[in-house]
């Protein structure tokens, strides 16, 4: 076990699936440990085991929010007793973490991608559309986002092959073939639990009952092919070959400490959207490429609340199901070392990011990995840790090596 500030203390205990051998299990983080919760249930004979004795999120995200609390208030009494390691039932249900492998933690319903940052969206205006206003004029009066491909989400470690697709090179007819400007982006999710039916919108005062948890999140992007196809009707297939989630799920009650109020408006959102619990949350999150950290970004300057997200989500009546995932868009700050994306990193293309190691990167090559954590305040001066979420892009060719050997692209 580490020390109670490693993140993973029992104050935060985030939810994933494992298998250490036996077949798949739900369990919860624990210091550099992995609790079965289910096997741990049912040696309690807890009335609970129903939801924790599964292969999946999903039955505990199906049921009422006051099991939810129920769950985490009775995994916080057992495993803070200070005697409970020495008894059979915890050297039953106790495995290394280093030694399980982790899984895709819930099944994903729908997808929503929005684009919250004020501070990202500015920048993508000033890179893509210079010498004109770089937000649209719908910017801060609804969430903007899009409708994702939840098939495509995948667990944290699952390598992300280059996605081929139609692109067009300057002055020259579409082409078809690999992305050639393969960029990652550094997001919060939110897991969406229990279920409302159509028809019926999620007051923005009620997102607390229906926001099980909270995951990191890498939106990978082809940018040529998102270029090429976003208009009229916005991101396709520049977007869905892959997205990637943290396998460790934090309960959205383990960042009570967290919450804090979003940045100042000019603009006064219509009543349905106005938070009056202004839900926005402390998260300090860092982005890595091939080890090298290249970037900082922080949760709190995003400008849409999660309340809000989901508020405007379900306005028109859509419906919510046990396991959908909704993404805040790129968080990015003010300043390039707060940039969540290589299109603001490296601006386009026309300042490439240097590494540590001294090689450049305007977007992606094969063999990078990129990896983004996050931390929040937690009680009592500890902190909760989110993620890692971490993808190796592979070669569009899988007959190629996964690396590439030029010293030009920064392979370790």
């Amino acid at each position: 076990m580490t020390g109670p500030d490693d993140g993973y203390g029992v104050a935060s205990l985030p939810f994933g699936v494992f298998d250490a051998g036996g077949g798949r299990h739900l369990g919860v983080a624990l210091g550099d440990e992995v609790v079965d919760v289910g096997a741990l249930a049912v040696a309690r004979r807890s009335g609970l085991v129903d939801v924790l004795d599964a292969s999946s999120l999903n039955p505990l995200l199906a049921a009422p929010p006051e099991v939810w609390r129920e769950v985490r208030a009775d995994l916080r009494e057992w495993l803070g007793e200070p005697r409970w390691r020495s008894t059979p039932a915890a050297r039953a249900v106790v495995h290394p973490r280093h030694a399980v492998r982790m899984h895709l933690p819930f099944t994903v319903g729908d997808y929503v991608d929005f684009y919250a940052s004020e501070h990202h969206a500015t920048n993508v205006g000033r890179i893509l559309r210079p010498g004109t206003a770089p937000l649209t004029p719908n910017w801060k009066h609804v969430p903007i986002g899009y409708h994702g491909r939840g098939g495509s989400v995948v667990v944290s470690g699952t390598p992300v092959r280059r996605p081929r697709g139609q692109r067009k090179p300057d002055d020259e007819p579409p082409v078809f073939g690999p992305s050639e400007r393969l960029d990652f982006e550094a997001e919060v999710g939110f897991v969406v639990g229990s279920r409302t039916e159509t028809g019926q919108p999620i007051p923005v005062a009620e997102a607390a009952e229906h926001i099980f948890g909270v995951v990191l999140v890498n939106d990978w992007s082809a940018r040529d092919i998102q270029a090429w196809e976003y208009v009229p009707l916005g991101p396709f297939l520049g977007k869905s070959f892959a997205t990637s989630i943290s396998a460790w799920v934090v309960p959205w009650d383990a960042l009570a400490d967290a919450h804090v109020a979003p940045p100042p408006r000019d603009t006064s959102p219509l009543p349905y959207l106005v938070d009056p619990h202004d839900t926005g949350l402390d998260l300090d999150l860092e982005v890595a490429l091939n080890g090298h950290v290249i970037s900082r970004p922080r949760y709190r300057t995003t400008y849409w609340t999660p309340a809000q997200q989901l508020a405007h989500l379900t306005s028109n009546g859509a419906p919510t199901r046990p396991g959908d995932l909704f993404a805040s868009g790129t968080v990015s700050g003010p300043v390039r070392e707060e940039f969540g994306c290589l299109l603001e990193l490296a601006w386009g293309g026309q300042d490439p990011l240097t590494l540590a190691d001294g090689t450049r990167r305007s977007f992606l090559l094969d063999g990078d990995e990129l990896t983004i954590t996050a931390r929040a305040p937690g009680p009592a001066g500890s902190t909760v840790a989110l993620g890692p979420v971490t993808g190796t892009v592979l070669p569009s060719d899988p007959s190629r090596p996964a690396r590439a050997t030029s010293p030009t692209t920064g392979g370790r």
